[in-house]
């Protein structure tokens, strides 16, 4: 059964624990990533999991192996559920990050590879030097990488997700944002879908962040997307 993951970008931890009581038990996984956690630090993933939910870590680590061990080991501390990682910091790295989750046993973190951004197109790729190539080629190239080094799963477009899935081991998983209900604002992400096309495509996991932040009512818009997740599954 996929799983839907809130993206909280606000501001503040006051902000962020507000958003999580209004939803109630509508959604128990949410997203912090580097806006929230950048201004609240590992406060704020405390104050959302002293609310009974489970957290994504996304903070897309990207540095020598070593730091990016010692870093995932913090967010193991913490309790995360999951963590990102970018996939171009090289097989080390990738390793590195893979050996300090599985200190924490069955409570470890997984690791998710980020491949090619989703707010990147075509052109975005030439801008830095990766030529003759579609996103998607780029995604599938750095993600059979990644799992190969030891990456749990992927954070990717659910424009790629079906050729991901069905071409990397089973049980890898794979989470997808740039998730938009029919009809809504696409905002700053080129590749999107709805949430039934990316379920049905393989994601493990959807990260949906303003059609529900935004909503003139949060817990029915959630619950909107979880009927249509589920009338897939």
């Amino acid at each position: 059964m996929s799983e839907l993951i809130v993206a909280l970008d606000v501001q503040t931890r006051e902000e962020a624990v507000a958003k999580v009581k209004a939803i109630g038990d509508a959604v128990d996984f949410y997203k912090i990533g580097l806006e929230l956690y950048t201004a609240e630090g590992p406060d704020v993933v405390k104050a959302v999991k002293d609310l009974g939910k489970r957290i994504f870590l996304d903070l897309k680590f990207h540095d020598i192996p070593r730091t990016v061990e010692r870093a995932v080991k913090s967010g193991g501390k913490l309790g995360v559920d999951l963590m990102t990682i970018h996939s171009v910091g090289g097989k080390a790295m990738i390793r590195a990050a893979h050996e300090a989750a599985a200190e924490f046993g069955a409570s470890a973190p997984r690791i998710l590879a980020v491949t090619v951004l989703t707010s990147l197109d075509r052109s975005d790729l030439e801008d830095v030097g990766i030529t003759g190539r579609e996103p998607a080629d780029q995604v599938m190239a750095m993600a059979k990488f990644a799992i190969d080094h030891g990456a749990d799963g992927l954070v990717c477009s659910p424009r790629e997700v079906g050729s991901l899935s069905r071409t990397l081991k089973a049980g890898t998983l794979f989470v997808t944002p740039g998730v938009r209900p029919r009809g809504a604002d696409v905002g700053d992400q080129k590749r999107v879908a709805t949430p039934a096309d990316a379920v049905r495509d393989g994601a493990t996991h959807l990260v949906v962040g303003r059609p529900i932040l935004a909503a003139e009512d949060p817990v029915s818009a959630a619950r909107q997307i979880r009927a249509e997740m589920e009338s897939v599954n």
